[in-house]
């Protein structure tokens, strides 16, 4: 992460005045410097700094000012901030001194003439009682925030150039700056310039122009723009660089801010922020952070120096915010050229034509997003329409990038939203949030549908503007009355996730005319697709007016009220003209084969509407309830039936007074034939169709958010640690050969892969670490025989040995991205330290050896190139293509793992394996499973216990858990432990879990354990089965259970084995 990015950017202290620097000004710094709170060097700096603002001559307001208070000339400035030679990490503290010792020397040969005027002023610093905000200002400094010092000193004149205009939207392009303010012009009154009015350009200009950051709410005079640059203040990091190779953060820093006026508590003291004159406050009362909105007083005591450098959650709605570790601004390769011209060489014609889509997904912008899979995230898409509602949308822009990083915000005013669902289509549990009218939701669904994202992310609703019945139906109201747009996140967040049917329109030409009759009209809807409704007649009839006279007159309809009194005047001047009276005459409707055409002609329907949701018209419900009317079931917007209604004039009127129309039929499929050029509307969109055949049929189900009534989990606190602890991931690799064969075809290449192993690594590992884990895992090959594998535990020093594929990897080999929709990827190797495995795949990785040798026998399918029949049957599980499909979970993760029947593969030493307790932690979780305390068995494991240890009996923990019956604790070794444990043999009986268990009697162990993959043919001293056991326990149930159990598993193997 940038120096933006690590955390705290405060207001600078203003440039010192006074008499020139001197010796004196280090002899000041020493003086009031505190034991116990920094180093002398560290603190140097923002002392020195403090000293200079204060001269003798200077006033109890200087004095204040400097100090962080509200008189004088440091009114606009925090002690809480750096001077303008502070800010320097411990490092420069050095070359802080070293200069000034520079200085001193230089001034030597004028040194005798002020020598008692230093001692005099030294004296009198001594003497000063300095405010506890001086310890503060130490503080920061000591934080080794150097890019909050300015590069200059802040005296710099501005410049007479032309000023380079303030950016108000986001940068998407390969210069994006990172923490770049949006500026948004603002008269809002009482809001002073953030520089205050010591580094202010126009402080006396009353009226000078403002603007305000749309992402961390500061405001300054758009003349004082430029000198915010220079200190070097900037706004919270939308995203992080990809060039670089230093460690990556996975979390987020806080981003401070002063503030003059504050809302809320002090998170420390739990005291309000008290202003006496809060409109003309110059004093800075807070310091907040504009991620997580943690707010602190501006004293030492609240705010503190762990403060700065600590890891911020997020706030409240961490959930749903996109962090700015997840995108990725990528750097063009240098030498891309030749590279990309030695590809097209290469690629042959049938790879061409399917490269389309590949070229259009990394068109346009240069960034990435990398996210971290968690069951807790739900990260939200925000797309605001600014031309809904008024001005409503505008405002609601501004709120969501103050809430959420702006770069999960998009503008639909500048560009659609294809790109940004483009660019964050691998995001897990990802929520949009359509902002706008119900026509922006068909918007957005139509693109979702168009980019085939699976699975669809569910869309929520803030209605903006009139209308809206898809949001009345969703439970999201008719539009936005200024409600928080916090309460509406945490909506979003807990919203449930509702399916609703859309409908396709198929128009063609009416084939009972003739074509000179079909000339009159349009030949096509304006829609192909509705997901709220489609109708012909009078209603349609108004619209298409008042269609027709806004695009003729847009200047008349720039005010709701009066586009409200033009649809009265349409509709009643439609009225008393009557122009759909005979539309009854010239429609058929058939629907599911019934045709519907004699009533429709007998009750003389001037309107028709086929309805997917309850809502028409602005709320109103022209269905109804059907209550004791057998006929018809209660609309449902997700059962697939259309409902289809008719409308007379008088029902038409009654649909405002809770009335509702004639009920015709419920239904899958309709055709609608028209015979003269009728009025339609397509939700919303009006039209005059020209004759033609209209076909409706269910197109498919979209994924909606449903609002809740009440919130029903509280917010997400911390999860930037919500990473697990350990993956255990499967390695394949892949031949060249394979790869240019199958690599559109993702599950015949995965099929074709060859296991390599089993790796276990943290969940934050990188694949440039993964890497060196693989590579080591290859070091071993010549020491494990043919039949066995291995399996690397990250953090582990040993290894242990299973099946393996023999065949060593080429150093030219590279990783694969399994994740995309269409096909496999390569990754290139300088590009693995920007990628988490995490991201790559969820339960194997595959890699691509470009140098493999395929040594197929004759009769073996590409999936199983070692398998020989000699091997046990075990092992057939492990080829087996159903279960390689199978998700790698920690719950599953034994049905996979492959579990070999042939006791000198499973038989493990137990000096190889299991060790006796050398730690506390290890001892304590021998008690733990002893004694069944589940709780203490996951804290002293996640404090660093093994769980590869055994008891004074050489019994492993899964022994003892067994034995003594706890389900929990078996399953949650199960779950965190290597799979050896599960067949390991005691010993001294020979026995394993699983036979302790059948001793035990105990059903609910065994099928966990059988679940998990244990063996049911291993013996132990005796010769005894767990079969035999539980018999011999007098438990004939468990004993036909796992009868039962081996039976199937001989079947399957039988089977597998005739196949190959």
């Amino acid at each position: 992460m940038d120096a933006a990015g690590r955390g705290c950017h405060l207001l600078p202290l203003p440039a010192a005045r006074g008499p020139a620097r001197s010796p004196a000004v280090a002899a000041a710094a020493r003086a009031v410097s505190r034991p116990g709170l920094c180093s002398a060097a560290a603190s140097a700096p923002s002392a020195a700094a403090g000293a200079v603002a204060m001269n003798p001559s200077s006033s109890a307001g200087e004095e204040k000012g400097a100090t962080g208070g509200s008189g004088g000339g440091g009114s606009g400035a925090g002690s809480c901030c750096l001077g303008a030679e502070g800010g320097a990490d411990p490092r420069g503290a050095g070359a802080a001194a070293a200069a000034a010792a520079g200085a001193a020397a230089l001034e030597e040969p004028a040194a005798a003439g002020a020598k008692e005027k230093d001692e005099a002023l030294e004296e009198k610093l001594r003497n000063l009682t300095f405010r506890k905000q001086v310890s503060y200002r130490k503080a920061i400094s000591r934080a080794g925030l150097q890019h909050l010092a300015p590069a200059h000193p802040l005296s710099l004149p501005v410049a007479n150039g032309p000023a380079k205009e303030p950016r108000a939207t986001l940068d998407w392009s390969e210069n994006a700056v990172n923490g770049e303010h949006l500026w948004l012009e603002t008269n809002v009154s009482g809001d002073l310039c953030y520089l205050g009015e010591e580094n202010c350009q126009v402080r006396f200009a009353k009226s000078a122009l403002r603007r305000k950051c749309a992402v961390c709410k500061i405001v300054v005079h758009t003349a004082c723009i430029e000198q915010l640059e220079k200190i070097n203040f900037r706004c919270k990091p939308t995203f992080r660089e990809g060039g670089s190779r230093s460690p990556r953060e996975n979390f987020v820093r806080h981003h401070w801010v002063h503030r003059r006026r504050q809302e809320g508590k002090c998170k420390q003291c739990g005291k309000g922020f008290q202003q006496k004159f809060s409109f003309h406050s110059k004093e800075i009362v807070a310091i907040s952070c504009s991620w997580c909105k943690q707010a602190f007083h501006n004293k030492v005591t609240c705010f503190m120096l762990h403060h700065i450098e600590e890891p911020c959650s997020l706030g409240a709605h961490a959930a749903v915010i996109v962090p700015p570790t997840w995108i990725i601004k990528v750097k063009k390769p240098q030498n891309s050229l030749k590279a990309s011209n030695r590809k097209k060489k290469r690629t042959s014609f049938k790879r061409k034509a399917s490269k389309r889509g590949t070229e259009q997904e990394n068109k346009g912008r240069p960034f990435v997003i990398k996210p971290i899979s968690s069951p807790l995230m739900k990260p939200l898409l925000v797309f605001v329409n600014p031309k809904s509602g008024g001005n409503q949308g505008t405002k609601v822009l501004q709120m969501f990038m103050w809430y959420l990083n702006p770069r999960q915000v998009f503008d639909l005013s500048q560009e659609g939203p294809k790109d940004a669902l483009e660019l964050y289509r691998k995001v897990p549990n990802l929520r949009i949030l359509a902002c706008g009218g119900d026509g922006t939701v068909g918007w957005i669904l139509s693109i979702l549908d168009e980019l085939q994202l699976s699975p669809q992310p569910p869309v929520g609703v803030l209605p903006l503007g009139t209308g809206n019945d898809l949001a009345r139906t969703l439970n999201w109201g008719g539009g936005y009355t200024d409600e928080p747009v916090s309460k509406i996140l945490c909506q979003v967040e807990d919203g449930t996730i509702v399916q609703l049917d859309r409908w396709n329109l198929h128009v063609e030409r009416n084939p009972d005319l003739p074509p000179e009759e079909l000339e009159d009209g349009v030949c096509k809807l304006p829609l192909n697709v509705f997901n709220n409704y489609f109708s012909l007649g009078f209603d349609a009839h108004v619209t298409l007016e008042f269609h027709e006279s806004r695009e003729a007159n847009p200047e008349k309809f720039n005010s709701r009220f009066r586009n409200k009194m033009f649809y009265a005047g349409a509709a009643f001047s439609d009225f008393l003209q009557r122009s759909s009276r005979d539309l009854s005459k010239h429609v058929k409707v058939v629907c599911d084969g019934t045709d519907l055409t004699p009533k429709i002609q007998e009750l003389k329907f001037q309107c028709i509407v086929f309805l997917n949701i309850p809502r028409y018209c602005a709320g109103t419900m022209p269905w109804g309830n059907p209550g004791d009317h057998h006929d018809f079931e209660p609309q449902r917007h997700d059962d697939g039936y259309i409902e289809v209604i008719g409308f007379t004039m008088a029902s038409l009127a009654a649909l405002q007074v809770g009335g509702h129309g004639e009920r015709l039929h419920q239904c899958r499929e309709v055709v609608l034939l028209t015979y003269k050029p009728i009025p339609m509307q397509v939700d919303g969109e009006p039209c005059r169709l020209a004759p033609a055949m209209i076909r409706i049929s269910l197109r498919n189900q979209a994924n909606m958010v449903q609002k809740s009534k009440r919130r029903t989990s509280m917010p997400l606190l911390n999860d930037p640690q919500s990473v697990p602890d350990r993956l255990r991931i499967r390695v394949n690799k892949i031949s060249l050969q394979d790869y240019e064969g199958f690599h559109y075809d993702k599950e015949k290449l995965r099929e074709a892969s060859i296991p390599l192993g089993i790796l276990v690594v943290r969940g934050d590992c990188d694949l440039e670490t993964c890497r060196m884990y693989i590579d080591r895992l290859q070091e071993d090959l010549q020491s494990v025989s043919s039949g066995s594998q291995r399996v690397h535990y990250q953090d582990h020093e040993t290894s242990f040995p299973r099946a393996l594929s023999a065949q060593r990897l080429s150093p030219r080999w590279c990783f694969l991205d399994a994740t995309s929709a269409d096909r496999f990827y390569r990754i290139d190797r300088s590009q693995e330290h920007l990628h988490f495995v995490m991201e790559i795949s969820q339960d194997e990785i595959f890699i691509l050896d470009p140098d493999m040798v395929l040594s197929q026998q004759a009769g073996t399918p590409p999936g199983m190139p070692d398998l020989v029949v000699e091997q046990a049957s075990g092992v057939a599980d492990w080829w087996n293509p159903a279960l390689r499909k199978r998700m790698l979970s920690d719950s599953g993760l034994g049905m996979i793992t492959p579990h070999y029947e042939d006791s000198d593969l499973r038989d493990l030493s137990h000096s190889r394996v299991l060790q006796s307790p050398v730690s506390s932690e290890d001892h304590a979780i021998l008690q733990a499973v002893i004694a069944g305390d589940l709780m203490k068995l996951i804290e002293s494991y996640k404090n660093g216990g093994s769980l590869l240890i055994q008891g004074p009996d050489h019994c492993s923990l899964l022994h003892h858990a067994a034995k003594t019956g706890n389900g929990e604790i078996v399953k949650y070794i199960l779950d965190h432990g290597p799979s050896e444990l599960l067949d390991m043999a005691d010993s001294e009986t020979g026995e394993t879990a699983l036979h302790k268990a059948a001793c035990q009697r105990n059903r609910a162990v065994c099928q966990l354990l059988v679940d998990a993959g244990a063996s049911l043919r291993k013996t132990d001293s005796k010769g005894k089965t767990p079969q035999e056991r539980a018999q011999q326990a007098g438990d004939p149930d468990l004993a036909a259970y796992l009868e039962s159990r081996q039976n199937y598993k001989i079947i399957g193997h039988e089977d597998l084995e005739t196949a190959v």
